[in-house]
């Protein structure tokens, strides 16, 4: 659990940094498999790739950025140039980036709504793994089997056993990227892939907030991606459930 991986010079190769970097590349080279195999142009998986990582970054910062606008308002260059990021924040941003790139191409967004989401799935696998290296998104103190414990973190108490968070998000989403996978293969509707990624990562995401504990900001009893995750949870539903066969 070291965040600065080595260093060559003045250089130094952080852990969160490289799994998203390893996590983009992986999502990247998955989705032009992916639309070789369904007959899309790869070189528009390329282009989304792109423009949805620069995308979902501004707008996970500006999620943030809101999240806590009263930290904003008194320390504006510390929350700027700080590390907080809301997921839902670049989740959002990058699907209605890639929506507007696909209608201004005249291209089919939901045939790459289904290629892209479950490799943004893996990307958020690798992303979570960067996440525990670094000790953000940390969980509760915990003396059960499965506790780790931190002592070089900048983010995470150190010191005490805390259930690891990040791993198990880690693990849920390579298992969402699996199911969505085969489902991608199976399903004859197109949107449900994607419909079915916002349904599972949400439910997977509303659950393991209640093991997290670093501060993420809060609407009434929930946590500010919860209150997100009901409202992703009904819309993965409706299209979910209103997708039909292509003709």
């Amino acid at each position: 659990m070291y965040n600065d991986i080595f260093s060559i010079g003045p250089f130094t190769v952080h852990g969160y940094g490289l799994m998203i970097t390893i996590g983009v590349l992986a999502a990247f080279f998955l989705g032009e498999a992916t639309a070789k195999r369904r007959g899309l142009n790869p070189d528009v998986i390329f282009t989304l790739t792109l423009l949805c990582a620069f995308t979902g970054f501004v707008s996970a910062k500006l999620l943030f950025c809101i999240v806590e606008f009263r930290q904003l308002l008194e320390e504006p260059v510390s929350v700027l140039a700080g590390n907080g990021f809301v997921v839902y924040g670049g989740i959002i941003g990058g699907t209605l980036a890639a929506y507007v790139y696909c209608r201004v191409k005249k291209l089919s967004f939901i045939d790459y709504f289904d290629v892209v989401l479950p490799c943004v799935a893996v990307a958020q696998g690798f992303g979570r793994i960067g996440c525990f290296l670094a000790g953000c998104c940390y969980g509760r103190e915990t003396e059960s089997a499965i506790g780790i414990m931190f002592t070089h973190s900048d983010f995470a108490p150190n010191g005490v056993k805390l259930i690891p968070t990040q791993l198990i998000s880690s693990l849920g989403m390579f298992l969402i990227a699996g199911i969505l996978f085969l489902y991608l293969k199976k399903s004859k509707r197109p949107g449900r892939t994607g419909a079915l990624y916002l349904i599972l990562y949400s439910i997977g995401r509303f659950g393991v907030e209640f093991l997290r504990n670093d501060h993420r900001g809060e609407v009434g009893i929930f946590s500010t991606s919860q209150f997100i995750s009901l409202f992703i949870i009904v819309i993965g539903v409706v299209v979910f459930a209103t997708r039909k066969e292509r003709t």
